[in-house]
């Protein structure tokens, strides 16, 4: 199935904001890393962290562990370049985590206004497996590049904690900490002896297709093989039979849209919030399509 391109490029001039029509451009060979390093700056704060709703269903200004995740993605993509945010960004989830190496699921708000339910009401006070999962993934491949972020001792904590809750895991976890624990498995196959084994315990939980559903989230909100393993070349795709990838792929392709840009199955928060993610997701798909060979 083919992709619309220049669909997709008059969709994200027409309604991205400027962070993803920078890492959209830079994805087409428009740009340089340092547009993109530069937009993500305006989500930075004085302590490291970021905020500004760079998390777009989280509006709230200060820096917080959802918006860590969304800085990581960007450090990731600009690679082999590195900056030295990256490891500042470490520093202040240092200082953030608890004694268990995790970090809250959410940090309090200062304004709960357009955010969404579970960052608003989050439980601020013990570590939360989902957010210091994927967060930590999403160093590791920055690791890969960047030293700094490699050495940096919060990481080795972060994924100590996520290691051990992880293997403590009896049955099937909610879907997205499901996800997210096949991440960091994923991204530290090759470097934490338990890595492998605990792989294949959450293979488990997930079925042949790779639908599960998102419990607490909207009808049709369901996570799928690519949200699994969206890695052509890594140990997670070895979860699926490659007729099972193929088939999410063309499922992922078909489902772009006349404007050009691709939506999510989110819960809808905020109309500013939904305009970001449209632009967001349309990025990291399209990303994901050239990754698997579709671009």
């Amino acid at each position: 199935m083919n992709i619309d391109l220049t669909a997709a490029t008059t969709f994200m001039a027409g309604h991205a904001r400027v962070l993803d029509r920078r890492r959209f451009e830079l994805l087409m060979g428009e740009t340089d890393t340092t547009a993109v390093l530069a937009a993500l700056e305006a989500y930075r704060n004085p302590d490291n962290g970021y905020g500004w709703g760079l998390e777009p269903d989280l509006r709230s200004p200060e820096s917080q562990p959802g918006a860590a995740l969304h800085a990581f993605e960007v450090f990731e993509e600009v690679a082999p370049a590195t900056t030295p945010r990256a490891a500042e960004l470490c520093d202040w989830l240092q200082t953030i985590s608890l004694p268990d190496g995790g970090v809250p699921f959410a940090l309090p708000l200062t304004f709960t206004t357009a955010s969404a339910p579970w960052w608003a009401g989050a439980d601020t006070s013990t570590s939360a497996l989902q957010i210091s999962a994927i967060s930590t993934a999403a160093a590791h491949r920055v690791a890969a590049h960047d030293p700094a972020v490699a050495a940096h001792p919060w990481l080795a904590r972060a994924t100590r904690y996520c290691l051990d809750q992880i293997a403590a895991l009896d049955e099937a976890p909610p879907a997205y900490i499901l996800s997210f624990a096949i991440h960091v498995l994923d991204a530290v196959h090759d470097t934490h002896p338990e890595a492998p084994e605990l792989l294949q315990r959450m293979g488990k939980y997930v079925p042949a297709d790779g639908k599960v559903h998102v419990e607490g989230g909207t009808e049709d909100e369901y996570l799928r093989p690519l949200d699994f393993a969206p890695y052509p070349d890594r140990p997670a795709r070895s979860l699926f039979a490659p007729e099972a990838i193929a088939a999410d792929l063309d499922r992922l392709a078909g489902e772009q849209k006349d404007d050009g840009g691709w939506t999510v199955e989110y819960a809808k928060i905020s109309p500013a919030g939904v305009l970001d993610w449209r632009g967001a997701i349309t990025v990291h798909n399209l990303q994901l399509l050239r990754r698997n060979g579709r671009i």
